[in-house]
């Protein structure tokens, strides 16, 4: 599996019934829960004071992580998205065998 860095920055379209909100959240909290089970979700982070998110995701290729990953998640239609490749530096103190 590959790792990627992910930012995330959802924007609500503008007049969205707030009950089709609560219900994309609630339905995006249980699909991040999933995606973490099947280890592609490994961390998440908010910036302190900002509304977008940064994680660490697992998939086997690019294509993968936005079909199949991403692509699931119920708040993607209002989202942006910034996806970096990423590999472990040889002096990374937290430094594990990640396969490629």
């Amino acid at each position: 599996m590959k790792e990627f860095l992910v930012e995330l920055t959802t924007t609500v379209p503008e007049g969205t019934d707030p009950a089709e909100v609560d219900r994309r959240r609630t339905a995006e909290s249980v699909r991040a829960g999933e995606l973490a089970a099947a280890g592609h979700l490994v961390r998440l982070w908010r910036p302190v004071g900002e509304l977008r998110s940064i994680g660490l995701w697992r998939a086997a290729d690019e294509g993968e992580l936005y079909e199949k990953v991403l692509g699931t998640l119920p708040l993607w239609p209002w989202m942006t998205s910034a996806v970096t490749s990423v590999e472990s530096h040889p002096n990374d103190p937290g430094r594990t065998a990640v396969t490629t």
